[in-house]
């Protein structure tokens, strides 16, 4: 509201041009609509501030480059990825040899972007929030298991057949001749005298794939009770003796009770992030979080944009170490909010070395000071020379180029 009131105050004064510059534009990640008859705030505030008479926006790091269709005027959306890449190479140890990781699958084309300018390779963190309510392990297998074997022709005067007998009955149906042709008789010779070894494929990267129990947001041993399975469900139902397990069926069960999304579709990982921190601290529904990527003995550096809810941060956090086996780990984002006690369990979080933000968003002095683990990069060269170059109609091209080494 200031902002709007000090525009309206410029514009009255005759001003010639009015550039607003944001360095966190607020309500960014209501972009979208998450349910039906939501608001899609980020769409109003830009209406407002074209309302209000701005003429070009400057801002740093949007949660979404879609926005900056929300406005009217021209928008330079700045990247601090520079500067984050600069401090990457004079201040981790060994930096050549770490892995990029998103903890989430939404921000998959920022950590792409970071490790193809360092040149590292790059890992993914996800967890699985599907679970099937009607469906048992053992009925999955079963319907898994069909698929390798389709249903035979069904014929009313002989019942089932099998395949050899379905092709020789639907060619006599049709009038053909059941006598195969000297090119079917040459290939299946050729599929007999094929050895058996030749079939089997094995994928060395699947061992880059680790799994791993996701219990209150923290990573727990596989032995771990389970609540589900001993207290209740995810649903909050007692769950019945012989049930089986939801850890055991959670890989199967995403293909058959697929969860439900507000605007139809598949659900966006980034968007329901929010949501998926309440449903970390429920100790009746456990995830199962996956890593993807080869992450041992190695500085790993978890990027996303704004670190503003602390529950996803920590569980990537423990799982690249305590599953991964990863040396040492480097929180990084632009903008960080640091919601409520979020900045206070970073802190306390043992499996997380440091916490890099910039100062995008304005962080309490007393907090800085009580959090040893926290580094703040400073934007304002970056945005001084935007201003500046914006001023005399230069072009910004520069700024989204990275520092030589």
């Amino acid at each position: 509201m200031e902002l709007l009131i000090m525009i309206s105050a410029c514009k009255g004064g005759s001003a010639n041009k009015v550039t607003a510059v944001l360095p966190y534009f607020p309500y960014s990640r209501q972009s979208k609509k998450k349910s039906h008859r939501g608001a899609i705030t980020a769409r109003m505030l830009a209406n407002l501030l074209h309302v209000a008479g701005v003429k070009h926006v400057i801002t740093v790091d949007l949660h979404a480059s879609q926005m900056q269709g929300f406005f009217k005027c021209p928008v330079d959306n700045l990247h601090a990825e520079p500067l984050i890449a600069r401090w990457i190479r004079l201040n981790v140890p060994n930096w050549r040899e770490a892995v990029v990781v998103s903890k989430n699958a939404g921000g998959t084309k920022r950590v792409t972007s970071l490790a193809d300018a360092l040149k590292l390779n790059f890992g993914l963190v996800t967890t699985d929030r599907k679970r099937a309510t009607n469906m048992t392990a053992s009925m999955i297998m079963n319907h898994l298991d069909g698929w390798d074997h389709p249903p035979a022709f069904m014929n009313r005067y002989h019942g089932t057949v099998s395949e050899d007998q379905d092709s020789q009955t639907l060619k006599a149906l049709q009038g053909g001749s059941t006598q195969q042709s000297p090119i079917e008789e040459l290939r299946d010779e050729e599929e007999q005298e094929e050895p058996q070894d030749a079939l089997e494929y094995n994928d060395e990267r699947a061992q880059e794939v680790t799994h791993g129990r996701l219990v209150q947001g923290h990573v727990v041993a596989d032995d771990f009770p389970s609540s589900t399975q001993s207290d209740a469900g995810a649903d909050g139902s007692q769950s019945q003796p012989g049930e089986e397990d939801p850890m055991t069926m959670s890989h199967a069960s995403s293909f058959f009770a697929p969860e439900p999304h507000a605007l139809g579709g598949s659900g966006d990982a980034g968007a329901s992030s929010d949501e998926e921190e309440d449903k970390f601290k429920d100790p009746k529904i456990e995830h199962m979080i996956t890593l993807v990527g080869n992450v041992k003995d190695r500085p790993v550096l978890i990027v996303d944009d704004m670190i503003d809810k602390p529950g996803s941060w920590i569980a990537a956090a423990e799982t690249v170490v305590k599953r991964g086996r990863a040396k040492k780990v480097y929180c990084m984002a632009t903008h960080g909010v640091f919601g409520a006690d979020c900045l206070e369990r970073l802190q306390a979080c043992d499996c997380i070395d440091q916490i890099i933000v910039t100062n995008s968003f304005p962080i309490p002095e007393k907090k800085i000071k009580a959090t040893s683990k926290l580094v703040i990069l400073d934007l304002s060269f970056l945005l001084s020379e935007a201003i500046r170059r914006n001023h005399y109609g230069e072009s910004i091209s520069p700024l989204f180029q990275h520092f030589a080494e």
